[in-house]
C-alpha cells in the first residue's frame, strides 16, 4: 500500500516544513501535467495561489473547527479491469483501502450530486467534492458507521468552539443538534455548527425532517452550500471559493482538493462501518478514537531524582521508603459551568435599519434596494463582526442571491450588515423578512417586500389581414400579438381575451364569434393566458355562428395594455363569386345576317 502522510497543525498556526513537503510532495505527484487534460486535477496547484476571503463576510460551514489532515496516498488507485457492477459508471479500484467509500455514505453523496443536477444545474457540483469533504470532516461518517436511514450510531461532534485554538461561536441552538447550552460544536457527518445547519439543513432521505447527523441531510446541505451565491464548480475561482466558505483555510482547501482528485480517479463501495478511519486531527486535542477501542494506559512517570550532579541515584544499599503520614482527602471541587467570555455580540441591545430604500420588484426581477441593518448597543453605539441572520418569511418563492432563503452576513466597522440581492419569484404580495443576531438575543427589526405582477403598457397584432368569416364557419389564421414594457419585451404577462359586441361594452357577448373550450363547447372569454418569452400570444382559432354582423375582439393584458380587433361576420358577396353565371353569354337575338324566324 503507498506510504501515507500525517501531519497536525493548530488553526493559525504556522504550518511545518514536514508537513508543507508532504503537500507538496502530494500535489506533485497529482500534477495536473499528468493527465494533460482540463479536469479538477487542476486545483490540486492553483489552491495554493487562492486568495482567502473574509471569514467575516457570510461565516464558514463548520466555524472554521478541526478536520482530518491524513492525506490520500501518493499513488492513484487502480482500476479494476471489468466496469462497476452497480451500472452506475462509477470506476472500480481493488485493494486500496482508503479508496473504498461505505456504500450508505457513498450513495448520499452520488444522490445529492442528481439533485443538485436537477435544482441549481449551472453549479456543476461533482459528487467527489462531497467525498473529499466527507473524508477530511468525518472520515466518511466514522468509516459509515450509520443505520439503514442513513443516520449516523452516536453523534459525531466537534470540539466545542469557545476560542480556545477555534473560533469563539456561543451556543446558538439550546444544545439541541450537540448537546452544548454554552457553546456551538460542529455536528454530523459533514461538521455543520448549528447556526449554519438553522438555514443550511436539507431533508435528503425524504422523512420529513432535516437532521444534521444524517449523511442523506448532511450531504444535500452541503451541496446547496457549496452552490450558493452562483459558483460554477467546473471553474477554479467558484470551485476554491465554494471550498473555503466550508472551512477558511488554505491548508483545508489544498486537502480537499487532492482527495477530490483522488476519487475522481476510482473508487468502490465498501459494507457501512468497515471503511478506513482518519488518525491526525488539525489541532493538538485528544485524537477521536474508534468506538469499541479501549484507551491507552497512562505511563506511570519515574519517581524524581534528587542526588548531587553526577550521582546515578542508584544505591548498593537502597533504605526503604519511610511510611508517608497519613492524610485527610480532599474533597473534590464541584464542577463548575465555564462562563463564555464577553463577544461583540452579548454588547447588541437591538438592530435598526440602515437606510434601506423601498422594496418593490416585478415578478422574476431583482429588487433594486439592498436590506442594510445596523447592530447598536442601547445607547445607539455601532457594533462591528456581529453576525446577523436574515431570513425570508411568508408565503413567496422570492429568494437571495443563490436560491436560499437565509443569508447570515457580519456587520462591518459602522456596525451594518447588508444581505445580498434580493431575488422575487413568480408569486405576487407581499412578504416579511427578518432579522436576528445570531448567538444572540435581540431585539429585530422586519422588513416587508412587495412583488408585484409582470406588466405591459403596449399590445399589438404582428399582422394586419382582416379578420371576416361567414355565417357558421371559422376565421382564416389565428391572431398574434406581442407585449412590451417600456419597449423591452413583456415576457410571461398575464392576458385575458374577451368577445364583445360593442366598444363601450366590457361584458362578453352572447352570439357572434366565438372561441372553443377542451369540450368543443362555444367560450368568449379567455382567462389565464400568458405571453412566451418573446412577449408572443397567440390566440385559439375563433368560429362565427350564423349571426351575421360586426364584432369586437379585446385583449387586456395586466399593467394597462389593451388591443381591440374587429370581426366581420357575412355573407358571401356575390359580386366576387368566381363561380360562373350558366346564362351569362346566352341570348334569343338572331344572329347577325340571319333572317327573323329562319
Amino acid at each position: 500500500m503507498a506510504a501515507h502522510f500525517g501531519r497536525r497543525l493548530r488553526k493559525g498556526a504556522a504550518t511545518t516544513a514536514v508537513a508543507a513537503a508532504a503537500v507538496a510532495a502530494l500535489s506533485a505527484s497529482q500534477a495536473p501535467g499528468a493527465t494533460g487534460g482540463e479536469d479538477h486535477g487542476r486545483q490540486a496547484a492553483a489552491g495554493a495561489s487562492t486568495p482567502l476571503p473574509d471569514p467575516g463576510v457570510d461565516g464558514t460551514a463548520t466555524g472554521n473547527s478541526r478536520y482530518y489532515t491524513d492525506l490520500p496516498p501518493l499513488d492513484s488507485p487502480a482500476p479494476a479491469p471489468s466496469p462497476s457492477p452497480s451500472g452506475d459508471g462509477t470506476p472500480v479500484v481493488q485493494g486500496d483501502a482508503d479508496a473504498g467509500i461505505p456504500a450508505t455514505v457513498l450513495a448520499a453523496y452520488k444522490k445529492a450530486e442528481t439533485e443538485l443536477r436537477a435544482a441549481k444545474p449551472g453549479c456543476n457540483l461533482p459528487w467527489q467534492l462531497l467525498a473529499a469533504i466527507g473524508k477530511v470532516e468525518s472520515g466518511q461518517a466514522r468509516g459509515g458507521r450509520v443505520d439503514a436511514n442513513g443516520t449516523t450510531l452516536g453523534r459525531i461532534l466537534g470540539p466545542q468552539l469557545d476560542g480556545n485554538g477555534f473560533a469563539l461561536i456561543a451556543d446558538t441552538d439550546h444544545g439541541v443538534y450537540d448537546g452544548n447550552s454554552t457553546y456551538d460544536q460542529a455536528v454530523g457527518p459533514m461538521q455543520f455548527i448549528p447556526s449554519t445547519w438553522a438555514w443550511a439543513g436539507r431533508d435528503g432521505n425524504g422523512d420529513g425532517k432535516a437532521d444534521p447527523n444524517n449523511v442523506y441531510d448532511a450531504a444535500l446541505a452541503a451541496g446547496h452550500y457549496l452552490c450558493r451565491n452562483d459558483w460554477d464548480l467546473s471553474h477554479d475561482t467558484g470551485l476554491h471559493s465554494a471550498i473555503l466558505s466550508y472551512n477558511n483555510s488554505q491548508d483545508y482547501l489544498n486537502l480537499v482538493l487532492n482527495w477530490m482528485r483522488y476519487y475522481g480517479k476510482g473508487t468502490h463501495s465498501v459494507p457501512d462501518g468497515t471503511g478506513s478511519l482518519p488518525s491526525h486531527p488539525s489541532d493538538d486535542g485528544p485524537r477521536t478514537s474508534a468506538p469499541g477501542t479501549p484507551p491507552t494506559p497512562p505511563k506511570h512517570p519515574s519517581a524524581p531524582h534528587h542526588g548531587k550532579p553526577g550521582d546515578t541515584g542508584q544505591s548498593p544499599h537502597p533504605k526503604p521508603p519511610a511510611p508517608a503520614p497519613p492524610t485527610t482527602p480532599t474533597p473534590p471541587a464541584p464542577p463548575t459551568t465555564p462562563t463564555p467570555p464577553a463577544t461583540p455580540s452579548a454588547t447588541v441591545d437591538h438592530l435598526a435599519d440602515a437606510g434601506t430604500a423601498k422594496l418593490t420588484a416585478t415578478a422574476g426581477d431583482a429588487f433594486g434596494a439592498h436590506i442594510a441593518t445596523r447592530a447598536e448597543t442601547a445607547t445607539g453605539t455601532a457594533v462591528g463582526k456581529v453576525r446577523v441572520r436574515f431570513t425570508i418569511t411568508g408565503d413567496t418563492d422570492a429568494t437571495f442571491a443563490g436560491g436560499e432563503s437565509v443569508a447570515t452576513i457580519a456587520t462591518d466597522a459602522k456596525g451594518v450588515a447588508t444581505a445580498p440581492e434580493l431575488r422575487a419569484g413568480e408569486k405576487t404580495g407581499d412578504f416579511k423578512i427578518t432579522t436576528a443576531v445570531v448567538g444572540h438575543k435581540a431585539k429585530g427589526v422586519n422588513y416587508t417586500a412587495t412583488v408585484t405582477a409582470r406588466a405591459a403598457d403596449t399590445v399589438a397584432r404582428t399582422d394586419d389581414t382582416p379578420q371576416t368569416c361567414t355565417p357558421g364557419g371559422e376565421f382564416a389564421g389565428q391572431i398574434q400579438v406581442k407585449a412590451t414594457y417600456k419597449g423591452a419585451v413583456a415576457d410571461k404577462v398575464a392576458a385575458t381575451a374577451t368577445l364583445v359586441g360593442a366598444a363601450a361594452d366590457t361584458t362578453a357577448n352572447d352570439k357572434g364569434p366565438y372561441f372553443k373550450d377542451a369540450d368543443g363547447k362555444p367560450v368568449r372569454t379567455l382567462t389565464g393566458l400568458l405571453t412566451d418569452d418573446k412577449g408572443l400570444l397567440t390566440l385559439p382559432k375563433l368560429y362565427a355562428d350564423d349571426t351575421a354582423g360586426t364584432y369586437l375582439l379585446r385583449v387586456t393584458l395586466t399593467g394597462g395594455a389593451t388591443l381591440t380587433v374587429e370581426l366581420k361576420v357575412a355573407p358571401a358577396d356575390p359580386s366576387t363569386d368566381p363561380t360562373p353565371d350558366p346564362s351569362a353569354g346566352s341570348s334569343t337575338d338572331p344572329s347577325p345576317g340571319t333572317p327573323a324566324g329562319s
